[in-house]
């Protein structure tokens, strides 16, 4: 009898694990620019990369069900001269059970990126090769980093 009541207060005690589940993919918006038109494939290809990533999460009406969207632009120059421009914002429906505040937060700004990440490199890489120009091949993105850096510029922000 007395290892029953044992088992009952170790359960009692114990956290269930953290589950984590993507409910849906989609994306929410996509578009291609090409802002010379033609004159874009006659320029001399030495393209000069860059992107902006950011990442945006909000809790929805359904207990534990959370959307995660990651937005990347990235513009593509030669000389100066913008070749094509991309636009992406892939989401993700995620149930997230058994976390709380920071660990929540910490979830949906790494593990809920680093999910829907390899799909918009997929799509970009896609479209820009589609539009005719040579094959994108984005980086891969830390967001652990990105997470710890935000995080440290905030605190930053109300020290000062």
């Amino acid at each position: 009898m007395k290892k029953e009541n044992i088992e009952a207060v170790e359960t009692e005690n114990t956290t269930p694990d953290a589950r984590i589940e993507l409910v849906k993919l989609y994306v929410k918006d996509l578009s291609l620019q090409i802002p010379e038109g033609a004159k874009a494939f006659q320029l001399e290809w030495q393209p000069e990369l860059n992107f902006e990533i950011n990442t945006q999460s909000k809790s929805l009406a359904e207990p534990h069900h959370y959307e995660v969207s990651l937005h990347l632009k990235c513009t593509n120059s030669c000389k100066g001269t913008i070749a094509f421009t991309v636009d992406m914002i892939q989401a993700g429906l995620f149930k997230i059970e058994n976390l709380q505040d920071q660990p929540l937060e910490h979830a949906m700004a790494t593990f809920c990126p680093n999910l829907l990440y390899p799909f918009v490199r997929e799509a970009v890489g896609d479209m820009v090769t589609r539009a005719g120009f040579p094959q994108l091949n984005l980086s891969a993105v830390n967001f652990e980093a990105l997470y710890q850096q935000s995080i440290a510029e905030k605190e930053g922000a109300t020290i000062q």
